[in-house]
């Protein structure tokens, strides 16, 4: 990851040039991996994010991580806003920078929003392989917005899958992405009025919503099959309090930014953490030890996940002449 111009120049990659740099979800997946075993052997640096907030459910975080095992270190600066959509505008917006790790100096800045999406699907899938059953066919996808591509996109490397339900406030979009989904991943989506018939008879739940400090809860209890994992990207967001308590194991990617969420007014009642990723990822808990448990993954899309994925697309743009030089 050397910059031939470090000192005079940093790399800039444009939202389209990280797109054409064409990193594969497997490839993703397999850094995500290799980064959570170091945190769950304690050698990575990565607090927990801090951010400000302009308007009501919007955020913007600061997210740093070093990961010395791959001289890997920086910080996104990341934007969500969920009334952009009303706007014309995306949710998620911002920047990511790499920092050399031997001098400081910086490497690169680059859209973060392609990787913000497909690391988060990546994050998914690698607890669904240590939570969900191996055999699993069938998801439903709650949300029907870049997470839940994304996070079908990834399930769908790592898992057998068949069939996929897709529910949305909105019908428009669950038809939609039915229709692109199906096609772009040669399974059957099916759009669903109802969000029950996205969650019951599921062997994977995703939900991809906004996420929301009071939860709107629309999961009760009981709709989540015995034997079925759930992946809460939009936090517990959609998740009724008894739905949760009915987790076997309820997993985080890490517990002190879980905390640090609690202090801010989310997460005020969920059942209590019985491993992070990285526990997982090495062995130190065992992952689903029966096929009744239900497993719930509630992963907070931390720094360690861009931070694993950002170098791979740097160096393949430095191979590939891919970006733009800018002074420093």
């Amino acid at each position: 990851m050397t910059n031939p111009h470090l000192g005079t120049k940093l790399l800039y990659l444009s939202q389209a040039d990280v797109q054409a740099i064409g990193l594969g979800m497997a490839e993703i997946i397999a850094a995500l991996e290799a980064a959570f075993r170091e945190k769950g052997e304690g050698r990575v640096e990565m607090p927990p994010k801090i951010g400000i907030h302009t308007q009501p459910d919007a955020f913007i975080h600061a997210m740093p991580a070093s990961i010395p095992a791959r001289n890997a270190a920086g910080m996104k600066w990341v934007a969500g806003y969920p009334q952009n959509s009303r706007r014309g505008l995306p949710y998620v917006t911002g920047l990511l920078m790499l920092n050399d790790f031997e001098t400081g100096l910086p490497l690169a800045v680059m859209d973060c929003v392609w990787i913000t999406a497909k690391r988060t699907g990546a994050a998914t899938a690698l607890a669904a392989k240590y939570l969900a059953r191996t055999e699993s066919e069938t998801v439903g996808i709650l949300g029907c917005g870049v997470q839940g591509q994304s996070n079908l996109e990834a399930l769908k490397v790592s898992f057998p899958l068949k069939k996929a339900f897709a529910y949305d406030t909105d019908p428009s979009r669950s038809a939609a992405y039915a229709q692109e989904m199906g096609s772009s991943l040669g399974m059957e989506v099916i759009a669903v009025s109802d969000p029950k018939l996205a969650v019951s008879d599921c062997d994977i739940v995703v939900t991809a919503g906004p996420i929301l400090r009071k939860p709107h809860a629309t999961i009760q209890p009981g709709w989540l099959d015995e034997g079925a994992f759930a992946s809460l990207v939009d936090f517990d967001s959609y998740w009724y309090p008894d739905a949760l308590r009915e987790a076997g194991k309820f997993c985080t990617d890490d517990v002190p930014q879980i905390e640090y969420y609690r202090k801010l007014g989310f997460f005020q009642d969920i059942p209590p953490i019985y491993a992070d990723l990285g526990e997982l990822v090495t062995g130190k808990k065992p992952g689903r030890e029966n096929p009744q448990e239900r497993t719930f993954a509630c992963n907070l899309g931390i720094a360690l996940d861009d931070i694993a994925t950002a170098p791979l697309i740097y160096a393949r743009a430095l191979e590939r002449g891919i970006g733009t030089w800018l002074p420093l």
